[in-house]
């Protein structure tokens, strides 16, 4: 084994440029495929943290205004849902699929002051169920509870970037204050999340405080519930379809108004980016393997030059006693060891550009308006995809020299004593 080793190192110094550009094939393609990697999970990490603040795992349905005339009524009709909708959702028809209900008031726009300080909100009359459904996380103090809505209690609960602006120095401590929505006062009983990045700036109050104070009619804007037993995208294509003809016919709409009800199905909606997220990965896959297949090419192509130039070498050696199995494991051997060599550092190198990719380019964020999106988020590859990306290689190396390493251990030495 010591023999070996000191054979197949003399050998590489011997031939440093064909040494140099093997091992730079071997390099470059896993360098390549680790920021191929690195980039494709940036891209959808930042996709999907973007799209979180939108898809919720809920559904929720709002009336719209119809398209066409239906049933003595005109078309462009407000349709307003209401409590009547709700029960009905809730009731025993639905009762199998339906979990959850919640539903919200229209909401109003306000000035909130404290101390001096003031900032825009929009009121929105919610029930508990509320966070729960959309996935609201709290950065200090508590949601609404079930005692806040039996019992109408003025209390609100604010997003973090409201927080910032009513007291820049120690959001948190406005927590448990007192918060003026125009004339009415409410107590701050929790703050919300939110970053530079999310859209929200609702001011959730509870939802019979609201009717009592600023509407008294059985009108509501939304309802929102989870569904249970629907696993397929047909599954919920199918209750959308029940479930909106059976609003429709309580508002007198067109069965074939497209308008008059809007359903957002978050469930449906993120199967549609679990389904682009899947299609992104492998795509990045694929490009990366085509890079690694170009680096396994050149190792092939090298390998098979060297052991041509040494045609003359292996006969020498046969001629003098050396079997098969020698030169085939010496080849075989020198072919490994620059693909593992050559292929860590590539690995390595690709994670140092991972690593740069996220200091600089991820650090980025573009704005589209209403919030800024980062351009990568986290774009870097486990230890176990590039360890296992390099044995990949190193496994191929090998097989490449295994090919023309049997037919160099197969000629016949008085053959290849005669090559030049």
């Amino acid at each position: 084994m010591r023999e070996l080793f000191h054979e197949i190192t003399s050998t590489l110094r011997n031939n440093k440029l064909r040494t140099a550009l093997t091992g730079f094939a071997v390099s470059w393609g896993i360098f390549l495929l680790i920021c191929l990697l690195g980039a494709g999970n940036g891209l959808m990490n930042s996709f999907m943290g973007n799209m979180e603040d939108f898809i919720s795992q809920s559904i929720s349905v709002e009336g719209w205004y119809t398209s066409v005339p239906y049933d003595g009524y005109q078309s462009h009709r407000r349709i307003q849902l209401d409590e009547k909708d709700v029960a009905y959702t809730a009731g025993p028809e639905w009762k199998e699929v339906i979990k959850n209900v919640s539903r919200t008031t229209a909401g109003r726009s306000d000035t909130l002051s404290m101390n001096g300080r003031t900032v825009n909100g929009y009121l929105l009359g919610v029930t508990p169920d509320y966070q729960e459904i959309n996935k609201v996380k709290m950065s200090v103090g508590r949601f609404l509870n079930p005692d806040d809505e039996k019992e109408s209690r003025k209390v609100m609960v604010l997003a973090l970037a409201q927080a910032k602006e009513l007291n820049p120095k120690d959001p948190e401590s406005v927590l448990g204050q007192w918060v003026s929505a125009g004339n009415v006062a409410f107590k701050v009983v929790g703050i919300y999340y939110t970053d530079e990045r999310d859209w929200r700036r609702n001011v959730c109050i509870p939802y019979a405080t609201y009717k009592g104070i600023y509407d008294a009619s059985d009108k509501v804007e939304s309802i929102s519930f989870e569904v249970t037993g629907l696993k397929t995208l047909q599954d919920h294509n199918s209750f959308e379809e029940d479930y909106g003809a059976a609003i429709k016919r309580r508002h007198h709409i067109a069965p074939h108004d497209e308008r008059g009800i809007w359903i957002m199905n978050g469930y449906r909606e993120n199967m549609q980016m679990n389904k682009a997220q899947s299609i992104l990965s492998i795509a990045m896959w694929i490009l990366g393997l085509l890079t690694l297949v170009s680096g396994i090419v050149g190792v092939s192509n090298i390998m098979l030059i060297t052991v041509k130039e040494r045609t003359h070498e292996f006969g020498i050696r046969k001629a003098i006693g050396a079997k098969p199995r020698n030169i085939l494991s010496l080849i075989i051997a020198e072919s490994i060891g620059i693909t593992a060599v050559f292929g860590y550092i590539g690995m390595l190198l690709g994670m140092v550009a991972c690593e740069i990719m996220d200091k600089t380019i991820g650090q980025h964020a573009v704005d589209i308006g209403f919030q800024q999106i980062k351009m990568l988020e986290n774009p870097t590859v486990g230890v176990d995809v590039a360890i296992e990306a390099t044995l990949v290689l190193i496994i191929a190396g090998t097989l490449a020299g295994a090919i023309p390493a049997w037919k160099a251990a197969r000629v016949k030495p008085i053959e290849a004593l005669r090559a030049e």
